[in-house]
């Protein structure tokens, strides 16, 4: 930025913010300890009430406070689960503008769920492994409730994560669910796919009980990509053969 360019003038609002978070980066107000009142700190700062009320709703859209009315704002403890799904929102909005955007989305999805998979085996235990047979069983139940077999389909895949033992990693793959929506749905739902997916899953589950990380990792590979393929001709029996974006994933 060079000297002769203008001082952009801030707004108050971003000044009560920036005050307010360097409070609490310093530690002046712990988990679930209240803020000031709206009066106070329209007090300590010199502004009035818009300004503050702006500067805390920002640090609620950010998951910092939670303002409940009647009742000064409250620092919160965050979680994996709360972290993720203050994006969800902003996702599901860049895949309505941009769906493309889809594509790049499957594609981190592959990425991360291969590594989990891999990653299980290093984890596993009979626990574990029964866990996911009882899953599979169940979803297997579930062939004619598509809806069930969805959860079901959603347990699976969360139960793999979870053996990680790191909680952020269940709440990525809860967040993609949410990112993917009716996509996601489809996917699972689609007629026809029920037992290509139960065949995979029990794959996935043969690998990870076999303590074989790299089959483990092309089993979630070919379960996802297979599933997508097999979405894609399903939905569109007329152009299946032809080529389209992100044909891989």
């Amino acid at each position: 930025m060079s000297h002769q360019d203008p001082i952009q003038r801030r707004k108050l609002y971003q000044e009560v913010l920036d005050r307010l978070t360097a409070r609490i980066v310093a530690g002046e107000f712990g988990p679930n300890d209240q803020l000031p009142s709206e009066r106070e700190l329209m007090e300590s700062y010199g502004v009035g009430r818009p300004a503050v009320r702006e500067a805390l709703q920002h640090l609620e859209r950010t998951g910092i406070v939670a303002i409940t009315h009647g009742e000064r704002a409250r620092i919160v403890v965050p979680t994996p689960e709360t972290l993720v799904a203050q994006i969800a929102g902003g996702a599901r909005h860049l895949l309505s503008m941009q769906p493309d955007s889809l594509g790049h989305l499957k594609g981190a999805r592959l990425f991360f769920e291969t590594g989990m998979a891999r990653l299980a085996v290093e984890h596993v235990d009979e626990a574990a492994l029964t866990e996911l047979r009882r899953l599979v069983e169940a979803q297997r139940r579930a062939v004619a409730d598509p809806e069930e077999f969805v959860r079901c389909d959603m347990s699976f895949h969360r139960q793999i994560s979870a053996m990680s033992g790191n909680p952020i990693f269940p709440a990525i793959i809860e967040g993609m669910f949410r990112w993917l929506g009716e996509y996601y749905r489809s996917l699972v739902r689609a007629p026809g796919a029920e037992q290509l997916t139960l065949a995979e899953h029990e794959r996935i589950i043969d690998a990870i009980a076999a303590r074989d990380a790299a089959r483990a990792e092309q089993a979630m590979r070919d379960h996802l990509t297979r599933a997508n393929t097999m979405y894609r001709r399903l939905l569109r029996p007329d152009d299946a053969s032809r080529p389209t974006p992100n044909d891989d994933i």
